[in-house]
């Protein structure tokens, strides 16, 4: 193994921070307070050539691993951003894999281009409200035709529609009782996200008011043939391919964001003085600051081996979803720990560090929870029977 520092890490750490630093920390407070999507964020990753840096270089994008995109996304979120500007362009990472990967060469020059330089944006519409996790049996249907298919259904916790031209959807070709295995009869789509017949409903949360979460509509959506990815009936093999690299990518973002909550409470706690002594002499505050820094760097060390194993073509399943747990796990940590650290004032917006604890719920929860990691885990790791 080599731990020497990566130069091209580096100099992506260096690029991305000079970008955010121009977002500072006003910036997303009032993105915190009145919403609206972090426009000028993304137009300055599109420029710089940010957004495509996973996809191929022949449309544009950048050529390089899941490795480089999780040291962006980890350092947009330690900027102070969080998860309100890692969200404003994570699906650009991670998204269109099933388009580079399965999509034909039409597909490509059509999908990829205006995505990276920014001239689009996409949403990535699987979940729906009462399938969950269990994507198999999700309800939305595509009907053939002639030469297009027509959707009807609903989907929920679907980030950026608010702002969308395009949405990467998954839906059922074949009914599931006529199909050999769950898994079969799913079809993948990249279409547009046409108004007229997907209905948009904003979903008030907690945190992350810059990026819109929403529950679609779909009554009627004419999509051509030609938006179809791949084979019909083997979307959900198609979707696959972006999992393991999305844990990854929120786990980079969750080490990223504990990492800013930790900084904070640090500076605090050298400059709070109270009985004639700065609270940062004192263990019982050292101490819980010092755990996190170690849960931080475990997290990241974590993640970073999944990211190589996906680059080099490894399974990395258990990485992915083990990267993902414990650097949620050690954010919202962090989180805790800065809030704590800052008392009374870590209740305050102006200090950011209750802004980040809101935020921090996201990688806790979505896009598989902590138990059902676990769950996975104990069967493909630890060959325990399946428990769900």
């Amino acid at each position: 193994m080599n731990f020497t520092p990566n130069p091209e890490h580096e100099t992506i750490r260096e690029a991305i921070g000079k970008i955010c630093a121009r977002f500072d920390d006003s910036y997303w407070l009032e993105r915190d307070r009145v919403g609206g999507f972090p426009h000028e964020l993304h137009r300055a990753l599109a420029d710089g050539g940010w957004l495509g840096v996973c996809l191929p270089q022949e449309y544009g994008g950048g050529g390089l691993g899941i490795s480089e995109a999780t040291v962006m996304m980890q350092t947009i979120s330690q900027s102070g951003a969080g998860l309100s500007g890692a969200s404003a362009v994570h699906m650009n990472i991670f998204g269109l894999q099933p388009v580079a990967v399965f999509g034909n060469e039409e597909q490509k020059r059509r999908m990829l281009p205006p995505l990276i330089q920014g001239k689009e944006k996409a949403c990535f519409a699987v979940t729906e409200p009462n399938t969950g996790l269990n994507t198999t049996r999700l309800k939305t249907r595509a009907e053939r035709v002639g030469d297009h298919y027509v959707l009807f259904g609903q989907k929920v916790w679907i980030s950026t529609a608010q702002v969308a031209e395009k949405m990467l959807i998954l839906a059922r070709t074949t009914p599931i009782e006529e199909c050999k295995k769950p898994t079969f009869g799913l079809s993948l789509f990249y279409t547009d996200l046409d108004r007229r017949f997907v209905e948009v409903r904003e979903i008030e949360k907690m945190g992350r008011k810059a990026v819109d979460s929403n529950e679609l509509f779909i009554d009627g959506l004419r999509v051509p043939v030609e938006d179809r990815i791949g084979e019909e009936g083997r979307g959900f093999e198609y979707i696959l391919h972006g999992m393991n690299p999305e844990r990854v990518l929120i786990a980079g973002e969750a080490v990223g964001l504990g990492r800013a909550a930790l900084q904070v409470a640090v500076n605090y706690a050298r400059e709070r003085v109270v009985f004639d002594r700065p609270i940062g002499q004192n263990q019982s505050i050292q101490h819980p600051l010092a755990q996190s820094w170690m849960e931080l760097e475990a997290a990241e060390m974590m993640a970073m081996r999944a990211a190589w194993k996906y680059d080099n073509g490894l399974p990395c399943g258990a990485d992915a979803n083990a990267a993902k747990y414990m650097a949620a796990e050690a954010g919202f940590n962090a989180c805790q720990r800065a809030m704590a650290t800052l008392g009374g004032y870590g209740y305050a917006k102006e200090y950011h560090v209750e802004r980040y604890l809101r935020e921090m719920m996201i990688p806790r929860i979505a896009p598989i929870s902590p138990q059902l990691i676990l769950c996975f885990i104990a069967e493909k790791v630890l060959g325990l029977p399946k428990s769900y």
